[in-house]
């Protein structure tokens, strides 16, 4: 299969939660034929995983999905649409959750756009029982011994709770 559209969904994923997972599922299966999961190195934020640990995270819960042969997973540590253009993707995807995303994800857009004007932004709104899911937050619940099963995949449940 040729892949016409090829996308990319970058984050931190400090932790993958379920909210990841649910634009992960749409976009593979619903916008692209192909995805690539940059998950970013981010200096800006202090993880809580390694970058080889969010990695290594994000690898196995793709890999559970019926859709794995079409989605790769990769660390980047370059501006986005330079990791973009050199994997071939015409889509970078991103997830809104409130209207406070808005905001950034727009200005985030329009700089990506004027960067490379070849590379489109598509915007997913988070599925209702997601709007509220952040990692901060579930990292937050699970260090002060809050149930965070609803948010995240038992797999990654027991990385967090390893990490107390």
């Amino acid at each position: 299969m040729v892949e016409r559209h090829v996308g990319v969904y970058a984050g931190t994923f400090d932790p993958i939660t379920n909210g990841h997972m649910d634009i992960i599922t749409r976009a593979a299966t619903h916008l692209v034929d192909k995805l690539i999961l940059a998950v970013a190195r981010n200096p800006g934020k202090v993880p809580l995983f390694t970058l080889e640990e969010r990695v290594a995270m994000v690898q196995v819960e793709v890999d559970a999905t019926e859709f794995a042969d079409r989605v790769d997973v990769e660390p980047f540590d370059t501006l986005l649409t330079d990791f973009a253009q050199s994997h071939g993707a015409n889509v970078l995807i991103r997830g809104l959750r409130a209207v406070s995303d808005f905001e950034y994800e727009f200005q985030m857009a329009s700089m990506n756009r004027y960067l490379k004007p070849d590379i489109e932004t598509t915007f997913l709104m988070a599925s209702d029982r997601n709007q509220f899911i952040s990692s901060r937050l579930v990292k937050e619940i699970c260090l002060l011994n809050g149930e965070i099963d609803q948010f995240v995949s038992p797999r990654v449940a027991v990385k967090l709770i390893a990490k107390r």
